[in-house]
């Protein structure tokens, strides 16, 4: 029996600051499950573990690797076949522990890599996890020197690649970190049911996780008008596809509430 056949393949896909990280160290303390622990690369990412796919970083980093045409890997790429999946199960499976059944890998460049996963490991599970762009593009600004507009391109551009390449996928679930924070063993359940697994309790999340960031876009809003009203005028419509808005986002606490951790600041 090969590898293939021994194992579910579980892929966890979200942009960076999408709440992938809480949820994939959530879902590796399920004892049927093995995710990556303690190996010295960033959030245990999968990309960092392997030498056959290019990272993110090579395609500019967080709020860059989306715009980069070689980033986005389908069944079309040359990479797309048995001895490159070979590989990547050779070098992952040094920090999985084989003795469980489901093996997880996380890392954001999946969002845009779910067909050429599926091509290499074809009875995979995707589990996405989408979040607020306000919330993601205000998260990332501090790695980037991209202003906030085009941070919200690169959202709008990684999910539509994702939506176009989600109906070539077999085993998917999608949920929204927003669901997660506000009933985190709702939706583990939801993900454990979608693997066959048995439910496993869980520490509920910070129900305010993103409390912050839209105490930050609000300020915006009345500090920097002119540039909050282009990118609301330039992305709205497109953010609104996904049940997220720029205007109507439900802010948890008033206008003034000092932020948790210091004022966010992003290059409009």
């Amino acid at each position: 029996m090969s590898h293939l056949d021994r194992y579910k393949f579980v892929f966890l896909c979200g942009l960076h600051r999408s709440g992938t990280s809480p949820l994939f160290r959530m879902l590796r303390e399920h004892p049927d499950i093995s995710g990556f622990r303690n190996t010295g690369v960033p959030e245990d990412e999968g990309q960092h573990l392997q030498t056959v796919i290019p990272a993110a970083k090579f395609f500019g980093g967080p709020g860059h690797f989306g715009f980069a045409p070689k980033a986005h890997l389908t069944e079309g790429s040359h990479l797309a076949n048995v001895e490159t999946g070979e590989r990547l199960f050779k070098e992952w499976s040094k920090y999985w522990s084989l003795a469980r059944p489901c093996l997880l890998e996380k890392s954001p460049p999946n969002l845009i890599r779910t067909r050429f996963l599926q091509t290499l490991f074809p009875s995979c599970y995707f589990v996405v996890i989408l979040r607020h762009p306000i919330a993601v593009s205000l998260a990332t600004a501090k790695w980037t020197d991209s202003t906030l507009g085009a941070l919200m391109a690169h959202w709008v551009h990684c999910h539509k690649l994702f939506e176009n390449d989600r109906p070539y996928l077999r085993n998917i679930i999608v949920i929204k970190y927003e669901d997660l924070i506000c009933g985190t063993q709702k939706q583990l359940d939801k993900i454990y049911k979608f693997i066959d697994l048995a439910p496993l309790h869980s520490t509920p999340l910070d129900a305010a996780g993103n409390q912050r960031y839209f105490e930050a876009w609000r300020r915006l809003s009345i500090e920097n008008k002119p540039s909050f009203e282009q990118i609301v005028t330039k992305y709205e419509s497109e953010i609104q596809r996904y049940g997220y808005s720029l205007l109507d986002y439900e802010p948890a606490v008033p206008v003034g509430v000092p932020l948790r951790s210091g004022a966010i600041t992003a290059r409009p």
